[in-house]
């Protein structure tokens, strides 16, 4: 073995081909996944992201809005980059910058300085700020600095500055998009609620979402009830803006005026009941109007529960363009269900996302035989066997909380099945066991305009069996004997 420079390197070890094919296929054994199941110690590519990450995610999702991380410019750099990659769309956000001297004397300095430019420089309407590791490992005291900020006049007084404590170490990038969530609607909402005072809107929250396609489905959705709403957070045009040959640095958002009146709303529903599991308790205690909580609606059944709580909501009947939806969409399925029936799928990624697939699935009468999720619960497992308990293609699926993919590589090469569910990360495991990978949820790097296609809704349930029943028919046309290539399918 020799590098560019031609000089020869020695191998650090002594591992022959013959012992790289026998762990090759050891690792593909009943044995080792006996011995993989049993670790405690170590995660192997977990399919999350990190508190921060979501963090941004939410903070992007308003109006002038400044996402601003308290910790390293390493960090800050890879919640950019995840979501630039994720959308291919800027991902405007700055960080203090802590290093070595920070660690050793606390960050409050570098929050300071970084507030002080940051605001300079790009003049935004609402800072969110949001903490990495080091900062939460050294025990910095967010409320504080940002309270001696103010006093001494690194921040402006009308400037909102709503901040969460994100350490990447627990939770996930849900947990982090709901903490900032939070803090962002008390800091926005904090004494505007008035006696007597209703919007009339809806306050819609899709939760950790990064389909922007999905924010328009809803919108589209409530436009054709007539009803008037506040999305809290709208990324729908912070990822997807038009590109006319000018840089907006914050596209798009709630508005922070509609963000504060929520609050007096005449309704607010969360449609990511996993992705807000602090927000919306406070919501129930704090927001007038009624409070509902349902699953992402993905599916046919979902996607009525959806419209028939708008309809309760607002007193309004189910407009007829939606119920000619809902039909078209059955017909499509009825059309594609042979290509599904019977398959046996695994699916992998946040709760509210797992849910919606796992329902889905059943709808089409296929079988979700293994649904990991790597940040689990009792709740979430008993949520998952509900859905599996109600239909018979759920019988046998099996339900895996707290594992991660290396995990669910064991459970595809012990325990096959046809498809695979979730995002980008799932692709190594998908190839080794010579099965497709169908690319929902976040993130998904290696495809484009995933994004742009909505996944909730009656369009989305078109949308995710199409794509599903097509790769499955363009897999026969590849491997199939010449005469069995045929037109009909």
């Amino acid at each position: 073995m020799a590098n560019e420079l031609g000089l020869t390197v020695k191998p650090v070890s002594g591992i022959t081909p013959e012992d790289e094919a026998r762990v090759s296929a050891w690792i593909d054994t009943p044995e080792y996944r006996e011995k993989n199941f049993a670790r405690q110690a170590l995660v192997i590519n977990p399919a999350h992201g990190c508190q921060p990450l979501g963090a941004e995610l939410c903070a992007h999702g308003f109006e002038g809005t400044l996402p601003f991380t308290h910790g390293s410019q390493g960090c800050a750099s890879y919640y950019r980059s995840t979501l630039n990659r994720h959308f291919r769309e800027p991902a405007p956000a700055v960080s203090d910058a802590m290093t070595e001297d920070g660690a050793v004397f606390g960050g409050q300095n570098n929050l300071h300085e970084g507030l002080e430019n940051a605001i300079a420089l790009y003049h935004p309407k609402m800072v969110a700020v949001f903490t990495s590791c080091m900062p939460e490992v050294i025990g910095d005291d967010l409320s504080a600095f940002i309270k001696n900020a103010r006093q001494k006049g690194f921040l402006p007084r009308e400037l909102p500055v709503p901040y969460a404590n994100t350490p990447s170490f627990n939770g996930s990038h849900v947990t982090g998009y709901d903490a900032m969530l939070l803090s962002i609607l008390q800091t926005l909402t904090e004494g505007k609620k008035i006696e007597g005072r209703c919007t009339g809107k809806l306050n819609v929250i899709p939760g950790f979402d990064a389909n922007t396609a999905n924010y328009r489905e809803y919108k589209r959705i409530l436009d054709a009830f007539g009803i008037p709403f506040t999305m809290l957070a709208d990324i729908s045009e912070s990822f997807d803006s038009p590109n006319d040959g000018n840089y907006r640095l914050y596209p798009g958002g709630t508005p922070l005026v509609e963000a504060a009146d929520a609050v007096n709303g005449k309704a607010t529903l969360t449609l990511a009941p996993y992705a807000t599991l602090k927000t919306f308790p406070w919501i129930k205690e704090n927001f007038s109007g009624a409070h509902a909580s349902l699953p992402m609606p993905m599916g046919i059944a979902r996607t009525d529960a959806l419209l028939l709580k708008l309809s309760e909501l607002f007193d309004r009947p189910v407009p007829d363009v939606l119920k000619a939806e809902r039909g078209r969409a059955v017909d499509a399925m009825t059309d594609a269900q042979q290509y599904m029936h019977g398959k046996k799928f695994a699916v992998y990624g946040d709760a509210d996302l797992i849910l919606g697939y796992v329902a889905f699935l059943l709808e089409m009468g296929a079988t979700p035989h293994h649904v990991l999720c790597s940040k689990g619960s009792k709740k979430i497992e008993k949520d998952v066997q509900a859905l599996l308990d109600a239909s018979p293609y759920g019988k046998g699926a099996h339900i895996w909380m707290n594992r991660d993919l290396w995990h669910l590589r064991s459970l595809l090469m012990t325990d096959p099945v046809d498809g695979l569910l979730g995002d980008t990360h799932g692709k190594f495991a998908a190839r080794d066991a010579k099965i497709p990978l169908f690319r929902f949820g976040f993130p998904v790097f290696d495809r484009v305009n995933r994004h742009r296609s909505p996944i909730v809704g009656y369009t989305g349930a078109v949308n995710m069996l199409t794509e599903i029943c097509n790769k499955f028919l363009d897999l026969v046309d590849e491997t199939c004997d010449e005469r069995h290539f045929e037109m009909m399918r």
